[in-house]
């Protein structure tokens, strides 16, 4: 069990960037795969990055995002970040974090945080 805070988002134009921030506390939190999902209104929430624990540090993002956002984490912060880079409009959702044991279990057992919003202005 671990808690999260997200925070970052805001309104941008298109093509601007953001990075949003996500706090957990733990003393685990190095273990944990650490992942970004995102949810527009009227949609269902979908993943967008993801970053694998134990320190390996392996990143994963979703074909619409790649080349554009970045997942790192900070261990000694308990932090991880997605920078957001040529934001679209089509990028204007509530991203939320996420924290598992392991990547493909963020949906079935993963812990969340309370979202941010990011809306990109055309």
């Amino acid at each position: 069990q671990v808690q999260l805070v997200g925070s970052g988002g805001g309104l941008v134009q298109a093509g601007g960037s953001l990075r949003l921030s996500c706090a957990a506390s733990g003393r685990t939190f190095s273990s944990y795969a650490m992942g970004w999902f995102r949810q527009a209104p009227g949609k269902e929430r979908e993943f967008v990055a993801a970053i694998s624990g134990s320190g390996r540090s392996s990143t994963y993002y979703a074909d619409s995002v790649k080349g554009r956002f970045t997942i790192s984490r900070d261990n000694a912060k308990n932090t991880v970040y997605l920078q957001m880079n040529s934001l679209k409009p089509e990028d204007t959702a509530v991203y939320y974090c996420a924290a598992s044991t392991h990547i493909p279990t963020f949906m079935s057992g993963g812990s969340w945080g309370q979202g941010t919003q990011v809306t990109v202005s055309s």
